[in-house]
C-alpha cells in the first residue's frame, strides 16, 4: 500500500497520486510513474507537494516491482504445476525426460537445457537428453563424480551455477568436459541435482551461449522443477519395473499353464499306458500307444539289447553309451538324432527304450518319454515276474520228466496245461557254455524252449530243453548256434530222440548227456549234434546200435550213385583203402587204368566232400565200408564190393 503523504490539500497533489495509482492497476512500464512528478514541476507546483510526488512514485515503483516479483512467482508456479500435470500423464521413461529438459528450456529462456543421469556401476553421470545441442560430443558426454560442474552437482547434491564456465576455477576441469563444452559454445551454466530423498539420480541443467548471471529466483525454480522431474523419472522407473514385472508375471502364468498342462497330459499319458498294461498289453502294445502319444518311432529293447517291440521305425541296436549315461543320470538323453531311455527297477537295469523322429524333443515330451520308461518297467517287472513263474514250473514239469517217477498220464496232463504236447516227438538238449553263468544259460535256454513249445530247466546242475521236434541233430545245431549269439560265448548243446511218449524221455536224456560229453571230449566246442552226427563214436556209446543209419550217413552219396548209375565208386573207394591209398597198387588190383582210378576218387570227393581222405574222416569211411560188408552179408549177397 501507498504510505500517507502529508501535504497541503492542492489538485496538484491529488492529481499526481490518482496518477500513480492509475499506473499500477494499468501494470504501466517503470518509466510512465516518472510523468506525474514531471508535470507538477512544470506546473509550477510548491516544492512541497513535488517532494510529496516524489516519495508516492518511489513508493509506487516499490509496489510495482513487489506486483510483478509475485505475478513472476505465480506463473512459475502455475508452470510447475502444469509441468506437474504433465509428467504425471507420461508413461514412457524417455518421453517424462525429454519433457522436463523442454519446460526447464520454457521456463528459464536458456539456450540449451539437458539432463545426465547417474550411473552406479561406472561410478559417474551420463548425459541422457538434451534440448538445443548442436555438438555431437556434448550429446555423448560422461562425467566423472566431482568433474566439472555436473560432476560436482552430481557429487554433492547442492546446485552450481557459473557466469562463464570455461573461466571458473573452482571447478576440476578436465581435456574431454571442457572440449565438448567449446564445441557447443556454452559459457554460463546452472546444474541442480535430481534427488530421491537422500540419493541423487542425476543432473539437470539449463545455460546459455553467452556469459548470463542466473537469479536466485531462476535457481530455486530449476530446483523446483528438478524435483519434479525427479518424482516423474522414479514414477517412469518404477512403472517400467512394473511393467516388466507384469511381463514377467504373464511369462510366468503362460509358463506354469504350459507346465501344467505338460504335467496333466504326461500324467494322462502315464494312466493311459498303466492301464494298457493292467489289461494285459504286451510289449507290442506299450510300443505303439508309446510311439502314437509321442507321434514317432518306438523300440524297446530287454537288458541284452534283443529287440522286444518295435513300431513306426525300423530296427536300431540300442548304443550301450547313450543306455549307460541314461542309467547314470536317471533322464532320458540325445543321441545323433534319436533318445533313449534306461528302464530301470531300483538299480537294474531291465532293457531301453528308444524313440526316432523327434530330435527336437520339448521337456514336456521328454518327461512323458522318461514316463514312459517307468510303465515299461513295469511291464518288463510282471512279464518277468509271469515268465519266472511259468519257467519254475516248466523246470519242476521237467525234473519230474527225467526223474523217471510220477505217472505218466499226470506228466502229460501237466505238460498240456503248459501248451507241450507231449503226445508229439520231443528230442531231449543238453547244453553247456564255456564261460556264461549257468543261470544266464538257463534263461537263454528257457526263452527258446517257450518259442518253441517246449520245456526247459536245471537238472544235475546242467541246462536241459525238451522241444517238438523229429530233427534233434540239426535242431541241436541250431540251438548252439542262438544261445552263442544270445551270451556272447561258445554253448554246446547234445541231443538225443526223438521220444515217443513221456516214459522215454529220460532214457533220452542220458543219451543227449553222453552226446554232450563227446562234444567236448572230442573238442567241438560251440557246436550242436545228436549222437549220429558223431561218426563211430556216437554209435559206440549210443543205446541205440542202427549199423544200417550209420552207414547210409557216412556211405550214403556214394551207395546212391552206384546204385543209380551201375558204377563201382564204394568198390573203389575199398580197395584204394585195402592197398594203403596207393594208386598204382589199387590200378593193378582193379585192372584199371590209373586215370580211372582217379576219376573215380575225384567223384568220391565231390560227392563225399574234399575231406575225405583225411585221416579221421577216412577211419569213419573205412569202418562204414566193413559195416556195410557185415550187414550185406547178413542181410544177403554183398552188392558193389
Amino acid at each position: 500500500m501507498l504510505r500517507t503523504v502529508t501535504a497541503p490539500s492542492d489538485q496538484h497533489a491529488s492529481a499526481g497520486l490518482r496518477r500513480l495509482l492509475d499506473l499500477l492497476a494499468q501494470g504501466a512500464p517503470a518509466e510512465e510513474f516518472a510523468r506525474p512528478s514531471a508535470r507538477a514541476r512544470e506546473a509550477g507546483a510548491p516544492a512541497a507537494e513535488q517532494k510529496a510526488i516524489e516519495e508516492a512514485t518511489l513508493v509506487a515503483l516499490r509496489i510495482r516491482r513487489t506486483l510483478n516479483q509475485h505475478r513472476r512467482r505465480e506463473a512459475e508456479l502455475t508452470a510447475l504445476f502444469d509441468t506437474a500435470s504433465d509428467l504425471a500423464a507420461l508413461r514412457d521413461l524417455d518421453a517424462v525426460l525429454r519433457a522436463i529438459v523442454h519446460r526447464a528450456k520454457l521456463l528459464l529462456g536458456t539456450d540449451i537445457t539437458y539432463l545426465s543421469l547417474n550411473d552406479p556401476a561406472a561410478g559417474d553421470t551420463y548425459m541422457r537428453v538434451t534440448d538445443g545441442s548442436v555438438a555431437a560430443a556434448f550429446q555423448q558426454l560422461r562425467l566423472g563424480m566431482g568433474e566439472g560442474l555436473g560432476g560436482l552437482v552430481a557429487q554433492t547434491a547442492r546446485p552450481y551455477v557459473t557466469d562463464d564456465y570455461q573461466q571458473d576455477t573452482r571447478f576440476r576441469h578436465t581435456r574431454t568436459i571442457d572440449s565438448a563444452v567449446r564445441a557447443e559454445g556454452l559459457r554460463a551454466i546452472l546444474g541442480v541435482p535430481l534427488r530421491l530423498g537422500a540419493r541423487v539420480i542425476g543432473v539437470l541443467y539449463a545455460a546459455d551461449r553467452a556469459p548470463r548471471a542466473f537469479t536466485a529466483e531462476e535457481i530455486a525454480l530449476l530446483s523446483s522443477l528438478a524435483d519434479h522431474a525427479a518424482i516423474a523419472i522414479d514414477g517412469a522407473r518404477l512403472l517400467d519395473e512394473t511393467r516388466a514385472a507384469l511381463a514377467d508375471l504373464s511369462a510366468a502364468s503362460r509358463t506354469i499353464r504350459a507346465h501344467s498342462e505338460a504335467m496333466r497330459r504326461t500324467e494322462q499319458a502315464h494312466d493311459q499306458l498303466t492301464d494298457l498294461v493292467l489289461r494285459g498289453g504286451d510289449t507290442t502294445d506299450v510300443a505303439a500307444a508309446i510311439a502314437d502319444i509321442l507321434a514317432g518311432g518306438i523300440l524297446i529293447h530287454d537288458a541284452d539289447g534283443a529287440e522286444l517291440a518295435r513300431s513306426g521305425t525300423e530296427p536300431l541296436t540300442p548304443p550301450a553309451p547313450a543306455v549307460a549315461t541314461s542309467r547314470t543320470s536317471g533322464r532320458a538323453v540325445p543321441l545323433d538324432g534319436t533318445w533313449v531311455c534306461a528302464v530301470l527297477a531300483g538299480p537294474e537295469l531291465l532293457g531301453s527304450i528308444t524313440l526316432t523322429g523327434r530330435a527336437d524333443l520339448e521337456d514336456a515330451d521328454r518327461l512323458l518319454f522318461e514316463r514312459a520308461g517307468v510303465v515299461t518297467a513295469l511291464l518288463l517287472l510282471l512279464r518277468r515276474s509271469v515268465t519266472e513263474t511259468e519257467d519254475r514250473v516248466r523246470g519242476e514239469l521237467l525234473n519230474d520228466l527225467l526223474s523217471r517217477t510220477g505217472d505218466p498220464g499226470s506228466l502229460t496232463s501237466r505238460a498240456r496245461r503248459l501248451g507241450v504236447d507231449l503226445a508229439r516227438p520231443h528230442a531231449v538238449f543238453v547244453a553247456h557254455g564255456e564261460s556264461a553263468p549257468r543261470q544266464r544259460l538257463y534263461a537263454a535256454a528257457a526263452r527258446l524252449a517257450r518259442s518253441r513249445k517246449g520245456v526247459a530247466g536245471l537238472h544235475h546242475d546242467h541246462v536241459v530243453l525238451i522241444t517238438p521236434t523229429d530233427a534233434p541233430g540239426p535242431t541241436a545245431h541250431t540251438l548252439a548256434g542262438e544261445l552263442g549269439q544270445a551270451l556272447g560265448t561258445p554253448v554246446t548243446v547234445g541231443a538225443a530222440g526223438p521220444a515217443d511218449g513221456a516214459t522215454r524221455i529220460p532214457t533220452v536224456y542220458d543219451e543227449a548227456h553222453r552226446c554232450l560229453s563227446a562234444l567236448r571230449a572230442l573238442g567241438h566246442t560251440g557246436h550242436g549234434a545228436a549222437l549220429p552226427d558223431l561218426g563211430f563214436v556216437g554209435l559206440l556209446i549210443g543205446d541205440r546200435v542202427d549199423l544200417a543209419a550209420y552207414v547210409h550217413t557216412t556211405l550214403g552219396p556214394v551207395l546212391d550213385y552206384d546204385t543209380e548209375r551201375g558204377t563201382e565208386l564204394l568198390r573203389t573207394l575199398d580197395t584204394y583203402f585195402a592197398h594203403g591209398s596207393s594208386l598204382t597198387r589199387t590200378k593193378a588190383a582193379l585192372h584199371v587204368h590209373v586215370n580211372t582210378v582217379v576219376q573215380r576218387l575225384d567223384r568220391v570227393g565231390r560227392l563225399l566232400g574234399e575231406d575225405w581222405n583225411a585221416p579221421a574222416r577216412a577211419l569213419e569211411l573205412q569202418l562204414a565200408i566193413r559195416l556195410h560188408r557185415l550187414t550185406q552179408r547178413l542181410d544177403g549177397p554183398p552188392r558193389n564190393t
